[in-house]
């Protein structure tokens, strides 16, 4: 599966931990989702992304199944779900999931890692 990462999982420290695998951070690739804004999770420290005209996000994209995708998944916990999105990379588009949650649970506040 290749995902979207976008918010406290860009931390190499957070992603290896949470993930329970060292280095996992070095396969990182940057990419960018276009007509998306990275705001807060409403009532959290955590970000989400809602669409916006205009807005781009930076982010990376990680390849991980398994044991580490399980992990994972439970780290971003019931209050998002892994969503299809087209991203940009320097080779062109790829196709990724991200977790995102619902829209009504976005606050409009741009999030500040």
């Amino acid at each position: 599966m290749i995902l979207f990462v976008y918010g406290t999982l860009l931390n190499a420290r957070v992603l290896d931990r949470m993930a329970g695998l060292k280095g996992l951070h070095q396969r990182l690739r940057p990419a960018r989702l276009v007509g998306f804004s990275r705001v807060y999770l409403r009532g959290t420290p955590y970000p989400t992304l809602v669409r916006l005209a205009g807005g781009a996000v930076d982010g990376a994209l990680l390849r991980v199944t398994g044991a580490p995708l399980a992990r994972l998944n439970a780290y971003e916990g019931p209050s998002y779900a892994l969503c299809p999105l087209r991203v940009q990379t320097a080779r062109g588009p790829v196709r990724a999931v991200a977790w995102l949650a619902q829209r009504w649970r976005a606050d409009q506040r741009a999030w500040m890692a």
